[in-house]
């Protein structure tokens, strides 16, 4: 997001509150005042990122199509290897085993069989990103930021999780260099952290997706059996949603992106983590 903004800023110079402008005002410049004379309240001005933050995501609504679609993803394979192996990685490691390595392995297979959302628009050509840079939402007290996992396709499960916590962390003690919030060319966003069920996150431009995961959580499904007979089932499961932009990708290219990410989740193994069963 910060390096799409910066290359923004290399064009004429806009006249002064332009950005207060983007976060202010619809496109059309109809305004609606914030509140009414003589109203009771507290006024303090945005910080810095949020300013940013509010231009980027203006900006890339009026950028992109925006489209969502929604699938439900089974954890329960993922949620049993992690309950027998995290404290052995931990141990070994230092480092917490969650479930964001998971996920972010996953969408590397699906990003390599769908390249479409691997890719960004420049004017009428298609820019097919030959790495798979991974921006990770980190939610702070302070604002968002999204640093990135370069060539995480190159990374086994413990390379992921040590590269997602050690960003995270630095994120949070405000330690993350500018070159290490910049290059992502496709973002997870994780809601479910905070009990959310699934989100409709706003496309980090110049990206045409964004992969927003809801709440990890047990919840009765109906199952068939070897015998052919339907039984429920207590099940981890998680909403995924994934926001694409038309104008590049069509619904069949992000369902069978989804579909592949949830075949990775659903039937995977991850030979790394045998030492730690």
């Amino acid at each position: 997001m910060l390096s799409h903004l910066e290359r923004r800023a290399q064009a004429p110079a806009a006249r002064p509150g332009a950005v207060a402008a983007a976060v202010g005002k619809a496109a059309t410049g109809f305004h609606v005042p914030a509140y009414l004379p003589g109203e009771n309240v507290a006024i303090e001005p945005m910080s810095k990122i949020r300013q940013i933050t509010a231009a980027h995501m203006r900006y890339s609504k009026d950028t992109s199509a925006h489209v969502t679609t929604v699938f439900h993803m089974d954890f329960t394979k993922v949620d049993r290897v992690r309950a027998r192996a995290k404290n052995g990685f931990l141990k070994a490691n230092g480092t917490k085993l969650t479930y964001m390595p998971f996920i972010f392995k996953a969408v590397c297979s699906g990003l390599k069989a769908n390249p479409k959302l691997n890719a960004a628009i420049d004017g009428t050509n298609v820019v097919f990103k030959k790495d798979i840079n991974l921006g990770m939402a980190v939610a702070l007290d302070w604002g968002l930021l999204v640093p990135v996992i370069r060539n995480a396709d190159h990374l086994n499960l413990i390379g992921l999780a040590k590269a997602a916590n050690d960003l995270a962390d630095r994120a949070r003690a405000k330690k993350l260099g500018p070159d290490e919030l910049k290059g992502g060319t496709f973002t997870i966003t994780n809601p479910g952290v905070f009990g959310s069920l699934f989100g409709t996150p706003v496309i980090n431009q110049p990206q045409v997706a964004i992969l927003g995961v809801g709440a990890i959580e047990k919840r009765p499904m109906v199952m068939t059996d070897a015998d052919g007979c339907d039984t429920i089932a207590i099940r981890v499961m998680s909403y995924f949603g994934i926001t694409y932009d038309h104008r590049l990708v069509d619904g069949a290219d992000a369902d069978h992106f989804m579909n592949d990410v949830k075949k990775a989740l659903e039937s995977d193994s991850w030979p790394e983590l045998e030492p730690y069963l």
